[in-house]
């Protein structure tokens, strides 16, 4: 049975695998593209059990975790991984696969990809939009029908992110690390009352394929987890806790100078968009374009440490 744990806000699963939740700025959604927005701190990861009988029905019936996020606000994923033995990981946001547009109840397929790779795929900021870029990650309460399943779907009855991990399997990698200066790959370090996820601005960022194959991967390992978003009146309630306060707008972020990135990728693949997700329509807002100086973008390297 693998052991599924939080640490420092970051949900643990097996002795490798880790995967925490980055509060980071909405970009806005004005047919303009974006370099990657620096992340501002790791949202706090809760377990449904630890609320008892005051978890709503919905949250107890799924399990697994729950964050705070504000409407305001944007989120990415940020996978910790052994480059010596990786993982192959499905994302979802209410029940639809982030990559691929399919159920998330569809397996494993290679064609479409509908799966990461961890490492080398550090981070993940958004939907898959094809062609280098994704629509970021941000709130939508359920029940305005804006979310990606609300779009795609027709209904809004899931809501929040799912994560299915899968080990490779027996032989393909080695069961210890081999000497190497760096064992794991961290990411980017730090610079209704439930919500789902909608599409925002549009940022750069390629799915990169997977460079194994499919068939490296164990379907029998997979361990399924459930992460709800809540807003922070609802948080508040449920834990008697203050959620950390929402940061400031990107055009402020960006007046003063702090980084963006992008990634030095030229080389790497790009898994092909899915024609469902490249229809969904972006969440409305009041987020102002941002005049981004090139001197504040920062180039990094996808397989080390960087954002």
């Amino acid at each position: 049975m693998v052991e599924i744990a939080v640490a420092d806000d970051a949900i643990i699963v097996g002795d490798r695998f880790s995967v925490t939740f980055q509060r980071t700025l909405r970009v806005p959604a004005d047919g303009s593209t974006y370099p990657l927005p620096p992340g501002l701190g790791r949202l706090p990861v809760l377990p449904v059990d630890a609320l008892g009988d005051h978890a709503p029905a919905s949250m107890r019936e799924a399990g697994g975790f729950f964050i705070p996020l504000h409407q305001s606000e944007a989120l990415w994923l940020a996978f910790g991984g052994a480059w010596w033995k990786p993982n192959a990981v499905q994302v979802g946001i209410g029940g639809v696969n982030a990559i691929s547009a399919e159920s998330w109840e569809a397996p494993l397929t290679a064609d479409p990809q509908n799966y990461l790779v961890c490492p080398n795929q550090m981070w993940l900021d958004g939907i898959n939009a094809g062609g280098g870029y994704v629509a970021q990650f941000v709130a939508v309460p359920l029940g305005t029908g804006a979310t990606v399943e609300g779009q795609l779907t027709g209904a809004e009855e899931v809501g929040g992110i799912q994560l299915r991990i899968y080990e490779p399997g027996p032989g393909r990698f080695p069961e210890r690390a081999p000497e190497r200066k760096e064992t794991f790959l961290t990411g980017r370090p730090l610079a209704s009352p439930q919500l789902g996820v909608g599409a925002g601005g549009k940022l750069h960022q390629k799915i990169y394929p997977d460079p194994y194959g499919i068939a490296t991967w164990d379907t029998a390992s997979a361990v399924s987890l459930s992460v709800h978003l809540v807003n922070s009146e609802q948080y508040q309630s449920l834990t008697g806790l203050k959620p950390p306060p929402t940061p400031v707008s990107a055009a402020l972020y960006t007046e003063h100078g702090l980084p963006w990135f992008d990634l030095y990728e030229e080389t790497a693949g790009d898994v092909s968009r899915s024609e469902r997700l490249a229809g969904v329509e972006p969440v409305a807002g009041e987020v102002q374009p941002v005049d981004i100086d090139p001197a504040q973008v920062r180039r990094i390297d996808p397989g080390g440490r960087g954002r």
